[in-house]
């Protein structure tokens, strides 16, 4: 799996909170990155959570 954040992010941090072993705040953007590639097998179901609940949908996910 692998984890991109777009442009798109409006920096609210909820990807943060869910799974912060995988996304981190950039306070230099003011987005969330991602802090490991590829995801391990023990988080893609929290990283799948993120994409799902993230309101501007700019979590994408290729498995």
């Amino acid at each position: 799996m692998k984890v991109t954040i777009t442009d798109q992010c409006m920096g609210d941090r909820n990807c943060n909170e869910l799974c912060p072993e995988v996304f981190k705040y950039d306070e230099d953007q003011l987005k969330s990155t991602i802090r490991v590639d590829p995801i391990p097998d023990h988080l893609k179901d929290k990283v799948r959570q993120a994409a799902a609940e993230c309101g501007a949908e700019a979590i994408i996910i290729e498995e």
